[in-house]
């Protein structure tokens, strides 16, 4: 990593409100660093609910500066009801956070050091609104960049997935954003009222679950905010940036397909949930951040620099891998395309072949399933997977001597299935097996077979019928060898990213014939543009502190099996940032254990379970507060049942207690 001070401008900085349009007088917190020069400049924006005089600070620092000494006003606001920002917390992506999202870009393009133009990015919950946004179409929007986001908040975000309910992530974030909203204002930036503004957010806060889970097919409200509804919507030009060990990245691929060529680039690497240039791991990192200026330079300032002269899609091509949970680095190759779905990429399937078999699961299969989001901690990716490959109907293909079968895009299988309840679920992966027998995570997809018809409806498996199902597992780039095998696991369970329902522990019958599984593969003699990127750099760091505790470090991810009662328990510590000082004197602590426990015979057994504790300490200011959470879900025949607490408090004070209660009908999830 370099480490940039000498920029081609000085820079500066300031904390400023924005007031919003309205009756209400809510003014969003922002941070604005700005080049030292009289001309006007184009501004970039990036929006998030994560607390820019703290959680997000540190990463803020890194590029927000940078951007500013390249002859950009980089600014980065807090959304309503979250930092130091007024107003009250609502759902995500609501329409009140796209509407002042819309305020803010027309506000930062009318200021006398702007010269009109604006940008916007973000990674994750950042690049989802800048897409939104973008697809709302302010004038002043001319381009983003977004980072590990989606097109699809029911299939393609952290609530669903192939119409399942992803109970990793549906519960996970959720209580995640119970404890991020539950957070109160800083007396520091926010001033006297900070105690009131508070007591005000806690009274507004609900658990997201409640509207999550009370919305189990792709409706309306999905579609909000799904610019996959209408890609011609989007009026700016869009960079699209994703990983390989990002759940979101197939977003990519479909906003390369489906945007003007003249309007948008797309760009895959090996990463996690991280920008590019962290250095987190997988690497390796590239220098995103001058990547990203060429991208602002020929958009915002009109530089013709040969940026739209990329290829649509760069894509990396990871080789062969041993299974682990961690790589620093990952071997493999940058190719171009120009165009996608890609003339180098041709589909071949491989038929399944023997006589019918029952596929039922152990409800404990998915254990060694890694994280949903990856973040590049020591413990997220699957391990090997023969274990799980164990607990599942397996087919293999043989990759031939002086062969080798490179895959780019999303594989698909088609599977001829019979139950003998009304629903269940199929989880499909794709493994890498060397001779040795060790089984390496390639990518893989799932479906509610209630929504194999479309995810917009439920529609009951015909008992003992067969009936094909056909569906696409996530995007992937690799490489298989010659002299290894391509394995299709086949599993009806897969805890705890899919949540089971009641007779899901039946399965299903699979009839390998008519079954294939299709993989999207590059041609050996595919043109491969040459494509390089600068080291990564950054701008000069915060300087927080992460001061060593007493306590004995949690292992990343813990399973413990009671034999003799048959249950596994996966405890999951998220490690988002620990114990940390900042240069301003404040003290920050969160703490997070999430876990999730189900019986190998019993899906009604599924129980999920996230604690959290945060302190934020002024000394200075004799300032301490406590915020903690509790969130469980479990499910029985009719439904879900939710339970979410939150106790806050002032030094020893409890100032804020709340429970909630909650039932809520098991429909197509």
């Amino acid at each position: 990593m370099i480490i940039r001070t000498d920029f081609p401008y000085g820079t500066t900085h300031e904390d400023v409100r924005i007031p919003l349009p309205g009756d209400d007088g809510v003014e969003l917190y922002a941070r604005i660093w700005r080049p030292v020069t009289d001309e006007p400049v184009p501004a970039l924006l990036e929006y998030l609910p994560y607390r820019l005089t703290d959680w997000t600070a540190p990463r803020d620092r890194q590029r927000h500066p940078w951007y500013a000494g390249h002859g950009y006003a980089s600014v980065r606001v807090d959304v309503r009801g979250h930092g130091n920002s007024g107003g009250l917390p609502g759902d995500e992506y609501d329409a009140q956070e796209l509407a002042d999202g819309v305020a803010v870009v027309e506000w930062l393009a009318a200021q006398p050091w702007c010269t009109g133009a604006v940008g916007m990015f973000g990674i994750s919950w950042g690049g989802f609104n800048s897409l939104q946004i973008a697809a709302l179409a302010p004038e002043p929007l001319k381009a983003v960049v977004t980072v590990c986001s989606t097109d699809d908040r029911f299939d393609n975000d952290v609530h669903y997935m192939g119409g399942c309910v992803l109970a990793v992530d549906m519960h996970a974030w959720a209580a995640t954003m119970l404890a991020f909203a539950a957070r109160p204002p800083d007396p520091l930036y926010a001033g006297d009222g900070w105690k009131e503004r508070w007591l005000e957010r806690l009274e507004a806060v609900e658990p997201l679950v409640h509207t999550w889970l009370s919305h189990q097919t792709r409706d309306g409200y999905w579609k909000h905010g799904s610019v996959c509804e209408d890609y011609s919507a989007i009026g700016a030009a869009v960079l699209a940036v994703g990983g390989w060990h990002d759940p979101y990245r197939d977003t990519v691929l479909r906003l390369v397909e489906h945007l003007p060529p003249d309007r948008v680039r797309g760009l895959i690497g090996p990463w996690s949930h991280q920008y590019p240039d962290r250095g987190l791991p997988p690497g390796p990192a590239i220098g995103f951040l001058q990547e990203t200026l060429r991208w602002w330079d020929h958009w915002l300032k009109g530089v013709d620099n040969g940026v739209m002269d990329e290829p649509l899609l760069r894509s990396w091509i990871s080789e062969s891998h041993r299974p682990a949970t961690v790589y620093e680095r990952l071997e493999g190759r940058w190719v171009g395309d120009t165009a996608w779905p890609s003339p180098s990429v041709s589909p071949l399937s491989y038929g399944l072949q023997g006589a019918p078999v029952v596929v039922a699961s152990p409800q404990h299969t998915g254990l060694d399933a890694g994280r949903f989001f990856p973040f590049g901690n020591d413990g997220d990716l699957p391990p090997d997977q023969r274990e799980e490959d164990a607990k599942s109907a397996c087919f293999e293909f043989p990759v031939g001597a002086g062969e080798r079968v490179e895959i780019l895009g999303r594989p698909r299988v088609t599977l001829r299935l019979r139950l003998d309840v009304p629903y269940g679920q199929v989880v499909a992966r794709v493994c890498d097996v060397a001779p040795d027998g060790s089984s390496t995570l390639v990518t893989r997809g799932a479906l509610n077979l209630s929504a194999r018809r479309g995810r917009d409806q439920a529609v009951a498996w015909p008992v003992g019928a067969y009936e094909d199902v056909t569906f696409e597992l996530n995007g992937i780039g690799h490489a298989f060898p010659a002299g290894h095998r391509i394995r299709l696991a086949l599993s009806s369970a897969y805890w705890p990213w899919i949540w089971p329902r009641a007779g899901s522990e039946a399965g299903w019958t699979l009839e390998p014939a008519g079954s294939a599984l299709t993989l999207p593969v590059r041609a050996p003699g595919a043109a491969a543009a040459e494509i390089a990127f600068e080291a990564p750099e950054q701008s000069e760091g915060l300087g927080v502190s992460y001061p060593g505790t007493l306590d004995e470090p949690r292992p990343e991810r813990l399973v413990v099996r009671d034999v003799a009662r048959g249950t596994w328990r996966l405890e999951v510590d998220p490690r988002y940032g620990g114990t940390r000082v900042y240069p301003d004197g404040l003290e920050f602590s969160e703490d997070a254990l999430e876990v999730y426990e189900i019986q190998e015979a019993d899906p009604l057994s599924a129980r999920t379970r996230s604690d959290w504790r945060i302190r934020l300490h002024r000394p200075e200011l004799g300032w301490d507060v406590r915020v903690e959470t509790r969130s469980e879900i479990s499910c029985d025949e009719g439904g879900f049942v939710t339970s979410n607490e939150v106790v806050c408090r002032e030094a020893d004070e409890v100032l804020f207690h709340r429970t909630w209660e909650r039932r809520l009908p098991r429909g197509a999830g």
